[in-house]
């Protein structure tokens, strides 16, 4: 079969209806009563995979559920789809390019050979250059204008290029090192770029600028601020953006205007998308904060679910079926959000970074062909970390009137702090878990003494579904493997859905309006509105008015 599958629904499948007609009747029974039916459940819906233990068995599902999910997997064409993933042909047929973010985590010396270049060295040899670079930084070899070794990194992005560093530096903090500060800023928001300005000493500091093309209105207006303090601090020579600037891109000549050496620019490729580079170029404050050897053991921690994902059958493949019960329940259960529950205070932007890897994916109407979807695609995936979400959503979770499927994402070891909180704080998520699965009843009630007026207040409904991801702990090779998980997971929901997981048109309008309206917004002549939407002209010259500008 080949890929891409075009001008098919899955609807006109007989595995979509019967998975539709089944829904309906699981609708009459409970997770409780799937647990009786079936008593090896718990352990015939456990699976292991690189260092996860990966619990399904409290999911709205049984082995007829799972059967047809998997037919349906194969009949959309999975298996050819991950193969011509791997193959570097160009799934992404909007862009026209080939999708490799698995090449970037290969085992050294590999081969990938698309259109004649051996991508894996290519890759490498990135690696080894951003490996000198962060040694030298590390070490104090590299320094600021005046001589001192850098004290802080900042990374200047947005989108991927900013939530993927981010989350993974806070996740890792206990591996990096300590002698350097690292701070993070996307938002276009003047207060932004300034508290981070304050916190920082100009002879000290080192900025990362990432943006492929070097042209990113958000990270180059916040480049362009913090370049502007670097030379009324230190002096306005172009030596001196050389000593505290470094840049991920491939914009080589934009980045020499800026006044960044070519030495310290770091490129990717076009068949890496922003969402999934973490572990490109774009990863540089991370390699910086935790090393090169962690962040090669980071990198492993991919390969070894790429591994997995690629070679194991549909039946047991991890990822595959995390992505199948995202296509369960969002398609024959109606829900319309999925949460994220991680039980580590180190993963608190994960469930952001998994916003946009979700949504931005597969956030379309559209499928391959151009034609519409008759059928609901990616879910709002949000989360908080636990224990403090059980004080926040979690009562809406268990008694609202909203089925929410969610993931608790446990570690046996901490990373930090007192060793015996750990078990409370594990034995909270697995309590969690437990309680939305199978809930409290009215004779459970009774036979605790609650009066009867109370029952229907404190009934506990349960049949609420969630999978556990249990881990050693957290480190840079568990987290890689945690992150390719969901990669696997979404891009198996795209190939069912029919839909390009790895465009993102949906953000280009809104951008492309903003550049438009800067001149309006800030022209010290009073604009013209034409063309603009009656709406828009009014709140421009309120705006306008409330900056002190003319109208008129």
């Amino acid at each position: 079969m080949a890929y891409p599958l075009l001008g098919r629904s899955p609807v006109e499948l007989d595995e979509w209806s019967e998975l539709k007609r089944y829904a309906a009747e699981l609708k009459g029974t409970t997770i409780a009563q799937l647990f009786v039916d079936d008593p090896g459940r718990s352990e015939r819906l456990k699976l292991s995979v690189g260092p996860a233990i990966v619990d399904f068995s409290k999911n709205l599902i049984d082995s007829s559920v799972v059967g047809m999910l998997i037919r349906l997997a194969r009949l959309r064409g999975l298996e050819d789809a991950i193969d011509a993933m791997w193959a570097g042909q160009r799934i992404n047929t909007t862009e026209n390019r080939s999708v490799l973010h698995v090449a970037l985590r290969m085992q050294r010396g590999s081969k990938l050979m698309v259109g004649g270049v051996d991508v894996v060295a290519e890759v490498d040899s990135v690696l080894d250059r951003m490996a000198d670079f962060a040694t030298a930084v590390r070490t104090g070899v590299f320094r600021g204008a005046t001589g001192k070794p850098i004290e802080t990194v900042v990374n200047i992005g947005i989108g991927g290029s900013y939530l993927g560093p981010e989350m993974a530096t806070l996740a890792l903090q206990e591996y990096a090192i300590r002698d350097i500060a690292f701070e993070f800023v996307s938002n276009v928001d003047p207060a932004a770029i300034a508290s981070i300005i304050e916190r920082c000493n100009p002879e000290t500091t080192l900025f990362v600028v990432a943006s492929k093309t070097f042209t990113t209105l958000e990270t180059m207006t916040n480049a362009g601020a913090a370049r502007q303090w670097i030379l009324d601090q230190l002096g306005d020579r172009e030596d001196v953006i050389a000593h505290h600037f470094c840049a991920v891109s491939t914009s080589l000549q934009l980045v020499s205007d800026f006044g960044i050496d070519s030495r310290n620019t770091f490129g990717f490729w076009d068949f890496v998308g922003g969402r999934y580079s973490v572990d490109s170029a774009v990863g540089l404050s991370l390699m910086i904060a935790i090393g090169p050897e962690r962040f090669r053991s980071f990198l492993a921690g991919f390969a070894e679910i790429d591994a997995h994902m690629r070679s194991s059958p549909l039946e047991s493949n991890v990822p595959v079926l995390m992505g199948l019960l995202a296509v369960w329940y969002r398609n024959f259960w109606g829900a319309q959000t999925q949460a994220v529950l991680p039980y580590s205070e180190r993963l608190r932007r994960l469930p952001a970074y998994l916003q946009q890897l979700v949504m931005e994916s597969n956030g379309k109407s559209v499928r391959l062909d151009g034609s519409g979807v008759e059928y609901n695609t990616g879910a709002v995936i949000w989360g908080e970390p636990g224990t403090d979400g059980q004080h926040a959503f979690y009562q809406l979770m268990h008694q609202g009137t909203t089925l929410i499927p969610a993931d608790f994402i446990l570690f046996a070891e901490p990373v930090a702090g007192p060793p015996g909180q750990q078990d409370m704080l594990v034995a909270n998520g697995l309590a969690q878990s437990a309680a939305l699965a199978f809930g409290r009843s009215d004779a459970e009630l009774r036979d605790a003494g609650i009066a009867e007026e109370l029952i229907p207040h404190k009934r506990m409904p349960g049949n609420r579904p969630s999978t556990v991801l249990l881990f050693p702990q957290l480190t840079p090779r568990v987290l890689g493997s945690l992150i390719a998980l969901y990669e696997h997971s979404v891009f198996t929901q795209g190939v069912i859905w029919g839909i390009n997981s790895f465009d993102q048109w949906g953000v280009e309008l809104g951008k492309e309006m903003a550049a438009r309206l800067v001149g309006p917004l800030a022209g010290a002549k009073p604009p013209d509105l034409a063309g603009m939407d009656a709406s828009t002209a009014s709140l421009v010259a309120e705006y306008r008015h409330l900056r002190g500008r003319p109208n008129a």
